[in-house]
């Protein structure tokens, strides 16, 4: 029993403290990276309200372009109904011109014939 104990007393003697050692940093390796998970956490939480406010931001860009497009869609419908306007103006000033010759030159027989 002499070697038994022997190697018990050897275990306690070096093998126990460097166990007790080895658990101690693994407890604290374990609680740095339990604040570096809270850490990462924070800042993973940040960049998601970074990137909500930033969606946010877009959507109302998204709104201001979409006002823009109804406007010049406006203007749009606008400028073709003016722009058919003036080409009618138009047709009805040369049938004006069309009725002014043909009124000059009967006119101009009138005064031949008297």
């Amino acid at each position: 029993m002499g070697f038994i104990e022997e190697g018990r007393q050897l275990i306690q003697d070096f093998v126990t403290p460097e166990i007790r050692s080895i658990d101690a940093r693994l407890s604290a390796v374990e609680k740095r990276i339990e604040s570096l998970e809270t850490h990462v956490d924070k800042r993973f939480d940040s960049v998601d309200k970074q990137f909500d406010s930033a969606d946010k931001r877009f959507d109302s860009v998204g709104k201001q372009f979409e006002s823009v497009d109804k406007r010049f869609d406006s203007l749009e419908s606008k400028m073709e109904r003016n722009q058919a306007q003036v080409l009618e103006t138009l047709h009805r000033m040369e049938n004006y011109s069309h009725i002014l010759e043909r009124l000059a030159r009967l006119e101009s027989k009138l005064q031949n014939v008297a």
